[in-house]
């Protein structure tokens, strides 16, 4: 990776991070200051606290980017220490996807009119899934890149030893 790429990457986690702890700051300030100028037409407290927790998986991803992204500079990401850096960003996206199914769930009987909407939202989550069952694949293959690099080590030191 480019030294801009990486830069480049940093800079759009870093607003990313800023943004979700601001968002969730003004969230939780909202919650517990007794401000929350809730009517009762919707249940607001609920999209808040799923919302507070959204923001929280995905900060979860990002700083398990950031790290992938750091042994990526230094050469590091062929080893096991990667997988759970990895499983941090797939846990983070299936937890993405149960809180939007949340969403779903909270915001279904306000649609009984139009119950499309309600579908689409599922759908939403179950595409939400999937990229967890995509960077899950990924995972496959750093799996076999580590056992093919750690082969190719072996193999090496067979052959040093043969020389």
């Amino acid at each position: 990776m480019g030294k801009l790429t990486v830069s480049a990457l940093r800079a759009v986690l870093v607003v990313v991070l800023t943004g979700t702890v601001l968002v969730q700051v003004l969230m939780v300030w909202t919650l517990i200051s007794g401000n929350d100028p809730e009517d009762g037409s919707r249940p607001l407290t609920a999209f808040r606290v799923i919302t507070i927790l959204g923001l929280m998986s995905v900060q979860v991803a990002v700083v398990c980017v950031w790290r992938l992204v750091a042994m990526v500079r230094h050469g590091t990401v062929f080893s096991p220490v990667a997988f759970r850096y990895v499983d941090g960003v797939i846990g983070a996206i299936v937890a993405i996807a149960l809180l939007w199914f949340a969403v779903t769930a909270v915001n279904a009987p306000g649609q009984r009119d139009d119950p499309g909407v309600t579908l689409i939202m599922g759908g939403i989550g179950l595409a939400i899934l999937g990229v967890a069952l995509i960077v899950l694949v990924l995972r496959m293959l750093l799996v076999q890149a580590v056992a093919r690099d750690v082969q190719a080590a072996q193999m090496q030191a067979e052959l040093d030893e043969v020389i």
